[in-house]
């Protein structure tokens, strides 16, 4: 189910969701989160700890939690399910040498309560 299908299927008065964008170091959550919002995506650093964007599309507004990817941040990304709607996992499909890990830090996290 798309992010537009659950949007529609969404009753009137909850008109707010909470995405929480998550990937390894590097992936891209922070440049795919500039491009929907219509920034400039160049100069981009890591993120340290978490940015919070709020978009705005017909009449819904997105909160979207971009949380680090670094592996000394991954242990505290469950502190960020609560009062989360969805889930974007974003995958660096060029970075064929991570794919594995990738993989495995989706599983465990998937596995978390």
């Amino acid at each position: 189910m798309g992010l537009l299908t659950i949007l529609k299927k969404m009753r009137e008065k909850e008109r707010e969701l909470r995405l929480l964008v998550l990937g390894l170091d590097n992936a891209g959550k922070t440049t795919l989160l500039k491009r929907l919002n219509g920034e400039d995506v160049g100069g981009t650093s890591p993120t340290l700890g978490f940015n919070i964007k709020t978009l705005e599309h017909r009449g819904f507004q997105l909160h979207v939690w971009d949380v680090g990817g670094q592996s000394s941040l991954r242990s505290y990304w469950r502190n960020y399910f609560e009062s989360t709607d969805g889930l974007v996992w974003v995958v660096d499909s060029s970075d064929r040498q991570r794919l594995r890990l990738c993989a495995r830090e989706l599983r465990a996290l998937l596995r978390e309560e």
